[in-house]
């Protein structure tokens, strides 16, 4: 019996997704591992082909399923809630610019069942000298080491318990949106559900290595804001 799903939708950024897919395959416990792979280049198709077997991985290629140019973030989420309900357990997302630790995912489940109506949980994100980092940046001052919070949960790495997925279906998402980490924690917590982040727990992520161009909010603002509205990408 799997303890839970765990997906990493995948867009190129191959060695940082090879180190995630490594993190994950020395993780304690027994989970089923999912990679969606969303319109990546053939180099790297060819290499999560290869290497599936020996990190013991399934390998989603989404160019085999639908038509849809990436970002497909909507898609995954609604194929991954299915399979999770269908084998009821809950869902994990980590995403291809995070490293776990081995007790990562273990940990996330035990606290999904340990915290009080739980509609998700989180680790916080850290950088290589092991300070929290983005996207977490406003719990850099938090005392404590595990916060019921209202803000949006990243999906960085999140479980989503299997009460949420039973109570919330990912259909009714909206097509207008690329991410749906904030749509998701909102609704958590309208179906009644408490969120939570462990502050004690650290992965470490690399921010915005899938998508690069997303570093031009910080180093030219008015360029990031001009391709998003433009090009309407990036769309929360």
């Amino acid at each position: 019996m799997y303890e839970a799903l765990v997906i990493t939708p995948v867009k190129d950024s191959l060695n940082t997704t090879i180190e995630t897919i490594k993190s994950i395959h020395q993780s304690e416990g027994n989970f089923l591992y999912c990679i969606y792979n969303d319109f990546s280049t053939e180099e790297t198709t060819l290499r999560l082909e290869e290497i599936k077997a020996k990190y013991n991985f399934e390998l989603i290629n989404l160019s085999e399923i639908t038509q849809t140019p990436s970002p497909n973030y909507r898609f995954v989420l609604q194929m991954a809630q299915q399979k999770a309900l269908e084998l009821n357990i809950p869902l994990i997302i980590v995403e291809s610019d995070v490293e776990v630790k081995k007790n990562t995912l273990k940990d996330l489940n035990r606290y999904s069942k340990e915290l009080g109506n739980c509609g998700m949980v989180a680790a916080i994100t850290e950088d290589y000298q092991g300070k929290i980092n983005f996207p977490y940046l406003n719990f850099k001052s938090e005392k404590k080491t595990i916060v019921k919070t209202r803000h949006s949960l990243s999906f960085c790495c999140t479980l989503l318990t299997l009460e949420l997925l039973q109570k919330y279906d990912f259909k009714t998402l909206s097509a207008e949106k690329h991410w749906y980490d904030v749509s998701i924690s909102r609704k958590s917590v309208q179906l009644g559900l408490n969120n939570y982040l462990i502050v004690s727990m650290g992965v470490l992520h690399k921010p915005h290595s899938s998508r690069p161009w997303k570093q031009l909010k910080y180093e030219n603002p008015i360029k990031y804001y001009f391709l998003k509205l433009t090009k309407r990408l990036d769309r929360i």
